[in-house]
């Protein structure tokens, strides 16, 4: 049987058509460069901070601790694109024109609100968390500044995440990447103006940040107004639909618990770390390696969202087996990637760590924490990139509960792991097989909920199908 080329309608794709390889590989590049490039936006004010600040470790270390409360907030708009996209790529799946606008309105309602309420607590709490974390007072107030300068740039942060998260949910994937590289050339040239040109340190190297957020924000909702407006209706579109709200809560709670679950499992692993000695080597070694790993991980998480996206569609259109053939595709793509990344990290840790602080800045201890680091816990990223690509062929199918599960279970064992190894005399090396150890054996708990997915049930573990409609359709099982 000859394949059909992806339906294009206005730059959207339907994604139950065509060979399932090329749909996956054309949807999911743009999404694994966004992310790579979004992991730059950090990883350049910590190479600009280290290297052209006054006190370049202690910068780091600044950057790094601040980094930890932004990401349980960050939490928050990223379950709000993991929610939205899944809901409007089941509608969108579903030839739903209307429910996918009412998804959009209701999803800007209320992240809108949910984003007010975060900006208060943030500004409200920031310096309590810090003092929580047991930041050193060496640069209490660089970590102060740079964390009250971001949540500034916080509404354009959900507002970039839901509206990238809608036009993946469409089939674009391209234009959001166009518009983030876009900003990122803009966030390298504003740290280097702000830090090396102006001086501002950790103030300059945040107010970059913010700048380069609000221009792909601004750029990319541009396009997504375009896009909706291809969606002609004969009865208009609810403003605000509770019903909606109810499914986006359904959706995005798990992600939102994943991802602030993950961020508080930091905060503490975090404290750990501080606590190991008074002079902040291991925080400054930690902070630039875990960038790192951070950079390889987000990379297939993106590319999981898009299978989470690509499975959301093809189970409103009943299109199992090629929910199967995706998992095995995007498994094979995320693994092709975890696996540079392992090589590199293995091959030149010394060397990715001096990008981050110069040479005359950069502690041995600080230097050995982070080769460390590298060298043991990118040895697993293969194991954990099974663990994340599982997870999101269950959540796209609505197995929420198991993509919980798995994800606690990951977050609770690293975080029980440090502080038992570290107070069994493993010191920092303690920090690195609790996340070997706890990747692997959330890696079969996401396994066992993958191949329990009931909608799957009929058919093959990687997409032979073993019940066939009565079209003899070897695609498509419902």
């Amino acid at each position: 049987m000859t394949e059909e080329k992806p339906e294009k309608r206005n730059t959207t794709v339907n994604m139950t058509r065509g060979n399932v390889w090329k749909v996956l590989f054309l949807y999911s590049m743009p999404l694994l460069g966004s992310a790579l490039v979004q992991q730059l936006y950090s990883l350049v004010d910590l190479v600009v901070v280290g290297n052209f600040a006054k006190e370049g470790a202690l910068a780091v270390d600044a950057i790094g601790n601040a980094t930890v409360v932004i990401n349980i907030l960050l939490a928050f708009a990223l379950g709000a694109n993991g929610g939205c996209s899944v809901t409007v790529a089941k509608h969108f799946g579903a030839d739903d024109g209307k429910k996918v606008c009412e998804t959009v309105n209701t999803s800007l309602i209320a992240f809108a609100a949910l984003c007010a309420l975060l900006m208060a607590l943030g500004f409200g709490l920031g310096r309590v968390s810090l003092v929580g974390l047991d930041v050193h007072g060496a640069y209490f107030d660089d970590c102060l500044t740079y964390l009250y300068i971001y949540l500034g740039s916080l509404p354009f942060v959900f507002l970039y995440n839901l509206a990238c998260g809608i036009c993946s949910a469409l089939g674009d994937s391209k234009t959001p990447f166009i518009f983030l590289v876009v900003s990122s050339v803009l966030n390298v040239g504003l740290d280097l103006l702000f830090v090396w040109g102006l001086k501002l340190d950790v103030a300059g190297a945040a107010w970059a940040t913010l700048i380069s957020q609000a221009v792909s924000c601004v750029l990319t909702v541009i396009v997504l107004l375009k896009k909706l407006r291809a969606f002609r209706t004969a009865e208009k579109p609810k403003s605000f639909d509770k019903v909606i709200l109810k499914e986006l809560v359904i959706t995005s709670v798990p992600v939102i618990l994943q991802q602030s679950f993950v961020s508080v499992g930091n905060f503490f692993v975090n404290r750990c770390i501080n606590g190991l000695d008074s002079t902040g080597d291991a925080t400054t070694g930690f902070t630039t390696a875990f960038k790192l790993v951070c950079m390889a991980n987000m990379g297939v998480v993106a590319m999981t969202n898009g299978l989470a996206n690509f499975a959301s569609q093809n189970k409103a259109a009943g299109e199992y087996v090629r929910i199967r053939k995706g998992f095995v595709a995007v498994l094979c793509y995320a693994l092709a990637v975890s696996l540079i990344f392992l090589t590199v990290f293995v091959s030149c840790p010394e060397f990715l760590t001096r990008l981050f602080v110069q040479k005359d800045k950069l502690t041995g201890d600080a230097m050995k924490c982070s080769v460390q680091f590298l060298t043991i816990v990118s040895c697993f990223l293969p194991v954990v990139c099974v663990k994340i690509v599982a997870d999101g062929a269950v959540r796209g199918c609505g197995g929420n509960l198991g993509f919980t599960i798995s994800t606690f279970t990951d977050l609770i064992l690293r975080v029980a792991l440090v502080y038992i190894l570290t107070a069994a005399d493993w010191g920092f090396s303690g920090v690195c097989w609790a996340w070997a150890i706890g990747w692997s054996i959330s890696m079969f708990i996401a396994l066992f909920f993958y191949i329990r997915i009931k909608c799957l049930r009929s058919v093959g573990i990687f997409g032979n199908a073993k019940l066939l409609t009565n079209n003899n359709e070897s695609d498509r099982i419902k």
